[in-house]
């Protein structure tokens, strides 16, 4: 069975073009993840957990749900990591966790997808984006082929920066920038709650019409790069630049808003005179 963890759609990608190659079942973590639901799983083949990489190891969130959820049936367990440039020494931690659940660890693969995390980094164009997911299908065919067969993942040769990168450097990555503070939201927002909605941590609550964060954040970027009206900035950083989501899920939201607004001008709502008297309505009430 294939597990994944996907903010903006990479691995989730990546989780379904395995699957697909070698007929395996695919399941979103995301609700279980949201629900805190660690009820016991079972699967006659092997699992393969499909999941981005934070500061060169996969997501704490992702770690403390495997550590709690009982894994049964197929004692193996294949891990594809995606990342904007490398998955660091992340392998060593894996092994880690796989001997804390009494699991067969057998690799993990790292797949070069576009980068997302807008917090620090630039996302590509949608041109280059493409280019990077093109380039990223021989490691995904590998990765089909090696569980498919049943084989272990070939892992590639640590480095001194690797290990600093997974260790020192994720040590400190996480206290230090894993937070939520510096999410606002813009006038561009329509008060559509899609941020909330796709927070795995419940961590985002609309008041007024408007998102709130907690204390409770991960780092995804789902928020900010989901929400339909790029209304969420991070700071300063976040100005101006492109939000990335895997090309099918930013062309799926797009044919959604499309048909939102047809609906609406069907009604006699016109989409932008709607939104004003939603502004108007919450500026009201501030007064």
């Amino acid at each position: 069975m294939i597990l994944y963890y996907s903010g903006t759609g990479n691995s989730e990608y990546a989780a379904k073009r395995i699957g697909g190659e070698i007929g395996d079942e695919v399941l979103n973590l995301f609700e279980k993840l949201r629900d805190g639901d660690v009820s016991e799983m079972y699967s006659e083949k092997p699992w393969v957990i499909v999941t981005p990489v934070y500061a060169w190891r996969i997501p704490r969130i992702l770690g403390e749900w495997l550590r709690k959820t009982k894994l049964t049936g197929n004692p193996a367990v294949y891990f594809v990591l995606t990342c904007g440039a490398g998955i660091g020494n992340a392998g060593k931690y894996l092994k880690t966790l796989c001997a804390e659940m009494g699991m067969e660890y057998r690799g993990c693969l790292e797949v070069v997808m576009p980068e997302n995390y807008i917090a620090l980094f630039s996302p590509p164009s949608d041109a280059e984006a493409r280019r990077i997911i093109e380039q990223a299908e021989p490691a995904l065919q590998q990765a089909a082929e090696a569980v498919g067969s049943g084989k272990p993942f070939l892992e590639k040769p640590v480095t001194f920066t690797d290990r600093v990168l997974s260790g020192a450097v994720n040590a400190l990555f996480y206290p230090l920038f894993i937070h939520a503070k510096k999410f606002y939201v813009t006038d561009a927002c329509v008060s559509c709650g899609k941020c909330a909605e796709v927070c795995p941590l419940q961590n985002i609550r609309m008041e007024g019409g408007k998102p709130v964060w907690g204390e409770n954040c991960t780092h995804c970027m789902a928020c900010i790069c989901r929400c339909p009206k790029a209304a969420i900035e991070y700071g300063k950083h976040s100005r101006g630049l492109p939000r990335y989501t895997f090309p099918a899920m930013a062309e799926n939201a797009a044919d959604g808003e499309k048909a939102q607004n047809q609906g609406f001008q069907s009604q006699g709502f016109d989409q932008q005179e709607l939104q004003n008297q939603e502004k108007g309505s919450i500026e009201g009430n501030e007064e």
